[in-house]
């Protein structure tokens, strides 16, 4: 059994909690495999049972009809704006809310391919295409996409948010990079918060590409739904602003809007532990130890959409967000009570952890210079 260790600067509470990073001292490796099977699964059906008995799995249609309506209230206060005012200093201003009012719907059609809003998968399906209308996500690319990374988070092969051809998470990632690939992944590191700018763009890129094959779940409408966004979005831009004035708008909403999802997701995974091709690991210490919880505050809350207590996230991914705090509170204790690391940081370490653990991982590419 192989483990890609991976330990971020400055985690002490990591290291010290648990010599860590190799699962099989966590999961007691020297009892059988179906006794140790058997404790994880009794395990997981505790700890779900402790935030059941608290109501935390509930739907909580009060909570998203706000998010809806304040998040679609938000975008069309920009669209006014963008339609009322002249100056164009205050269209740059105005791309940034856009931005970030974009991320918050993203959000939304992340908790709708959760099926965390309604009770009916159709429902939620009705929303996430709704969301995808918003933003041109591509939905059935992004919700198989997405299953894929909760079903093996940080596994080198498995899954998908491991897998870029300018980023590597290990070693062994990073020599076989070829080309210009191997130069950028080789200063990943001071590349990495820059192509955070891009994320949105790539993201659509992708999808894009997705509305040509015949995987869609929905291909009429998720065809018409992306090409009515297109079609909105840039008519409306090209409408109000003039020439250049509408070209400069769309980048800098792009770009920007690329890196408030950029540093929203970074955190949860970038820098935690890498599980190898072969590793077992039973789904409680799975989804564990390869996340990490941002420090949560009302603001940090808003700007990662709830992604900052991640471990719960992943624990529960039908859990609603506005639940996440809470749950943390009992999985939090019951990690403690099983001797399972448990981490959470602060925004500034979670990005010096990630800093660091890339700019680790490609040291082959600069000849093993740190």
């Amino acid at each position: 059994m192989t483990t890609q260790k991976s330990t971020p600067a400055g985690i002490e509470s990591i290291g010290q909690r648990s010599a860590v990073r190799n699962t099989t001292d966590v999961v007691a490796a020297d009892r059988p495999r179906d006794q140790v099977d058997l404790q994880s699964i009794q395990e997981y059906a505790e700890l779900k049972h402790l935030v059941t008995q608290r109501g935390l799995l509930n739907k909580q249609l009060g909570y998203y009809a706000y998010k809806f309506t304040s998040t679609l209230g938000l975008l069309a206060l920009s669209i006014a704006v963008l339609a009322l005012v002249d100056a164009f200093w205050v269209q740059l201003i105005n791309a940034g809310f856009m931005a970030f009012v974009f991320a918050q719907l993203a959000y939304i059609g992340h908790d709708a391919g959760h099926r965390q809003i309604f009770q009916s998968a159709r429902n939620n399906e009705i929303a996430g295409l709704f969301i995808s209308f918003t933003l041109a996500l591509e939905r059935t690319w992004w919700v198989e996409k997405h299953n894929r990374h909760h079903n093996n988070p940080n596994h080198v092969e498995l899954d998908p948010d491991a897998d870029f051809p300018i980023l590597a998470f290990t070693k062994a990632q990073a020599v076989t990079k070829k080309g210009i690939f191997r130069l950028i992944v080789g200063y990943q590191a001071f590349l990495f918060i820059p192509m955070l700018l891009l994320e949105g763009l790539g993201l659509r890129l992708v999808g894009t590409q997705y509305l040509f094959t015949n995987k869609l779940k929905y291909p009429v409408a998720e065809r018409l739904l992306m090409m009515g966004h297109f079609i909105a979005y840039f008519g409306l831009v090209f409408f109000f602003l003039d020439g250049w004035h509408a070209v400069y708008f769309i980048i800098v909403q792009q770009m920007l809007f690329g890196l408030i999802l950029g540093s929203a997701f970074a955190p949860n995974h970038k820098g935690m532990l890498m599980v190898g091709e072969n590793e077992q690991m039973d789904f409680l210490r799975r989804q564990v130890l390869t996340a990490r919880n941002v420090q949560g505050h009302p603001i940090t809350d808003m700007w990662y959409g709830g992604l900052n207590y991640q471990i719960e996230h992943h624990l529960f991914p039908n859990m609603p967000r506005n639940n996440l705090k809470e749950a943390q509170i009992v999985v939090k204790a019951f990690c403690e009570d099983h001797a399972i690391p448990y981490y959470e940081t602060n925004v500034a370490q979670s990005v010096k952890e990630i800093l660091h653990h890339l700019h680790q991982e490609s040291a082959p590419l600069r000849g093993g210079r740190a």
